[in-house]
Formats: structure tokens, C-alpha cells, sequence
């Protein structure tokens, strides 16, 4: 569901064909079929077919559901017509593994129906996440209140302790039917036969090194990460014609290196109309250049509001502060809706990110080398603030008042700062090369991913 789940998964998937010769099938809910899914999905290669699972009626379901509701209803009513999908496939060509979502545990019914031998979990964000979920339904029931209102951290196994506040959104409120749908797919998660992380060792070694030797009970866990969007195959086709360059990458290309700090909120973010407008005084006030990718915000004020479609649904450029868009023509650059994140990261020009903490987007910021300045939204967006701040060192936090000064004095310090910001700096330097590392044959992401491989192929290929 959704593209920040979609393109870790379909890089796995590019990744088993390249190095294992293994054919996948994406299996896509109907909901979140926007155009930009549709054309993502048609660039993958042969290797790699997608099939719609049909669309699911939700209407019985309270108007303002939240997203993890959604996703974990529509999965749980798909399972019968996924079991005959799978089964399909089965008749076809030789099914070994079948691996759900991190929403979708409740798929393993189907793949047991459908006779499909090994069910994994593929887990998109990280370990500290996971260990979380892991310990959900134990932490249910040894905490009575709210996480919010705990006075002391969360402390759970080779995790950096975080605030009740601080931890996954869903878990706010326990009387909220999303809150119930965590619980039970921390409960689910140990009917996987592995769990594969989309994460590495260095970023969060602690929690790497406990999941290593998982208590009787939790599945094997598998860091096989980072996994970032890599090139489609038309990229490269010399019949293909050649696609624009986007604008935003000309206007870098004048930047000086390491100079432009660069905002964007992921494919789902949109922020309150008050703190789009301090955003926008704070990065005028800091001096420094940047290059943000703009949407419109969300008039009731719902952060997750572009969750399914990333395209913005109002012009953006009128909710910014008056005058901000010509005061700041000569250091900055607004992109409306999209902007090509990977090459935008990888770019010489680009020295910081301005970022809602999802964990695609963190990643794809440490393989580039490229440092953060966090501002989390929703789901575990926060947690990963914590941990990244306060864990791996890889990041500056904005301050929850989010006001204009704060926003400045955070760039400012991750751009240029002489302290902690040349600390972070440093830091992510060094998670780049451990990532790199990782993916490199014998690397440890690489290793795992082989092991993964031989049980389910019996080491034939």
C-alpha cells in the first residue's frame, strides 16, 4: 500500500532478479492505484509483473479512519480472492515464498491456503520499529494508560529510549481501532518465517545485535537494506527516448557544493498552513540556499492528508507568506509537488535535508551522504527522529514549537554549524560508507539476503 511501501519492495524485487535470477510478483491494492503508482509499476523490469488486487468496499468504516485501519481492513477482507490469485500463480511456475507487507500479516492465510510453502514479512522501515511491534502486545497489556502521558521513555532491547510521545502515531490512543490493528499485527508477525528489515546494522547496531539472537518465539530478522529507488529499466534503453531533465537539477547545477539545503515531506506529507508559513520565514532567515519541494497544506490540518495521491490538490504558492517568493528568488528554488528525491540527495550541490523523517527518505540521505534536519509528521516518523537524533547521531531535530527561529538556527547548524552540526555531518559520512559497504558481495546486507535465498530454494537456483 502506497508508494512509500511499494518501492522498497519492488527494489527487493529487482534485487532477486539481478543477483538470483528469481521472477516476483507485486501484488497492489486497488485503493492506492494513483497515477503516479501506475506509472512507477509500468517501469519495472520483465522480471517483475503487478497485479491489482480487486478494490475492497470500505464504506461501513468510519469516515475519518486512519490510514493503518484502512490498509489492515482491506487486507484482511482481500485474503479470500489473494488466495486465488496465489494459487494461480502457483499452477504457473514454482512459488517459493510469498512475503507480506508489514500491514498485510493477515495475507499469510491466503498464502497457507494457496499451499505457498514459506511466508516471510518484508518490514520497510527499521529495527527500532520492529522491535516496538514485536513487543506491542506485551506492552498492552503491562502499561495501562496512554504512551503519550508515560512520565519515563519506552525502553525496549538494543533501542534508543522513546518518549511515549515519541513513539508510532497509531499507538496514541487506545481507544482508537487503529491502535487495536497494531496490537494484533505485532501478535501476527510471529506466524513469519523470517522478517526482512529494510535497514542495516550501523545506523541502529544495539537493536541489530538483539534481533540477531531473537527470544523463542519471534522469527529470524534479516537486514537487508538500505534499499532505495535504483534506475528503471527504460532508464538505460538506448530505443527509449530520453526523458526531461527536471529543472530543479539545472538550477543545483549553478549551486556551489554541499550548499543547498534540500525540504521535502516524502510522497504523503502535508503540513498545517501555520507551520508551511514558519517553514518558509525560517528558511529565509537562515541565509541559506535551498531547494523545496512545495504541496498544498492541509486545511484540516491532517499531516498523512496526501497519503494515497502525492500530488498536491491546490496551487501551494498562495499559502506561503507574502513577499517570500521574490525576497528569496536569488538563493531559493520552489518545486510544486515533486522533485526527483534520489537524484536531487545524490547531487554535489546538495549539503543538507530538510526531512518528515520516512524511512525511505532517510535512507536514501545516508547513502548519499547527505545530512538531516528532522521534521516528523505521522506514523513512525517520530520514533525515527529520535533515533536518528538521539541514536545514530545522523540528524538536528525542529523543535515542536516550530517556530521561525528554531527552523533558522537548525539549518543554519546542520549547513554550516561549527558543533553539532559538523559532528552530524561526520557521522553520516561514515553511516554512508558502512551502507555502501553492506551491499558490496560478501557485505552484510548482501550475505543476508543469500541466506534468505538458499532456504528458499534449498540452494538450487
Amino acid at each position: 500500500p502506497g508508494m512509500g511501501h511499494l518501492i522498497p519492495l519492488a527494489e527487493l524485487a529487482k534485487r532477486l532478479a539481478a543477483r538470483h535470477g528469481v521472477t516476483s510478483t507485486l501484488l497492489t491494492f486497488a485503493s492506492t492505484a494513483s497515477a503516479t503508482q501506475r506509472e512507477f509499476l509500468a517501469s519495472l523490469p520483465p522480471a517483475i509483473e503487478s497485479v491489482s488486487l480487486p478494490p475492497v468496499d470500505l464504506s461501513d468504516l468510519p469516515a475519518d479512519a486512519a490510514i493503518e485501519t484502512l490498509m489492515s481492513e482491506e487486507c484482511v477482507r482481500l485474503v479470500p480472492a489473494l488466495t486465488a490469485i496465489l494459487s494461480g500463480i502457483r499452477e504457473r511456475r514454482r512459488l517459493v515464498a510469498f512475503v507480506a507487507d508489514l500491514f498485510g500479516a493477515d495475507s499469510f492465510d491466503a498464502a497457507r491456503d494457496a499451499g505457498v510453502p514459506r511466508r516471510y514479512l518484508f518490514f520497510p522501515t527499521n529495527l527500532h520499529a520492529l522491535t516496538l511491534l514485536l513487543h506491542l502486545p506485551d506492552l498492552d497489556v503491562s502499561i495501562p494508560g496512554e504512551f503519550r502521558d508515560l512520565d519515563e521513555p519506552v525502553r525496549l532491547p538494543g533501542c534508543v529510549p522513546i518518549p511515549g510521545k515519541d513513539i508510532l502515531m497509531p499507538l496514541q490512543d487506545k481507544s482508537k481501532a487503529c491502535y487495536g490493528w497494531m496490537v494484533h499485527h505485532g501478535t501476527r508477525y510471529r506466524d513469519a518465517d523470517a522478517i526482512l528489515v529494510n535497514s542495516f546494522d550501523a545506523v541502529e547496531p544495539d537493536a541489530a545485535r538483539v534481533l540477531r539472537h531473537p527470544k523463542p518465539g519471534v522469527p529470524p530478522v534479516f537486514p537487508i537494506g538500505p534499499l532505495i529507488q535504483t534506475h528503471c529499466a527504460g532508464d538505460d534503453d538506448a530505443a527509449a527516448p530520453p526523458s526531461p531533465r527536471a529543472a530543479c537539477l539545472d538550477w543545483l547545477d549553478r549551486q556551489p557544493d554541499r550548499s543547498v539545503i534540500f525540504v521535502s515531506f516524502g510522497s504523503g506529507g502535508a503540513l498545517p498552513t501555520e507551520h508551511m508559513r514558519e517553514l518558509a520565514l525560517g528558511l529565509e532567515l537562515s541565509g541559506q540556499r535551498f531547494l523545496w519541494v512545495v504541496r498544498s497544506p492541509s486545511d484540516e490540518g491532517e499531516v498523512s492528508a496526501n497519503y494515497y495521491d502525492a500530488e498536491t490538490k491546490k496551487n501551494p504558492f498562495g499559502y506561503l507568506p507574502e513577499g517570500f517568493v521574490e525576497r528569496t528568488k536569488e538563493v531559493g528554488l520552489l518545486v510544486p509537488s515533486w522533485a526527483p528525491q534520489t537524484k536531487v540527495l545524490a547531487h554535489r550541490a546538495t549539503g543538507g535535508f530538510l526531512t518528515h523523517c520516512g524511512w525511505n527518505s532517510v535512507l536514501e540521505s545516508l547513502v548519499h551522504g547527505v545530512p538531516m534536519v528532522a521534521w516528523p509528521l505521522f506514523a513512525e516518523q517520530r520514533q525515527n527522529a529520535v533515533m536518528l537524533t538521539e541514536g545514530a547521531g545522523a540528524a538536528i531535530r525542529v523543535p515542536e514549537s516550530k517556530g521561525k527561529e528554531k527552523i533558522a538556527a537548525g539549518v543554519r547548524e546542520m549547513m554550516v554549524g561549527e558543533g553539532r552540526g559538523a559532528a552530524v555531518r561526520a557521522k553520516v559520512a561514515e553511516l554512508q560508507k558502512m551502507a555502501t559497504d553492506g551491499l558490496r558481495d560478501g557485505g552484510a546486507a548482501t550475505s543476508a539476503l543469500d541466506e534468505v535465498v538458499d532456504k528458499w530454494t534449498g540452494g538450487e537456483k
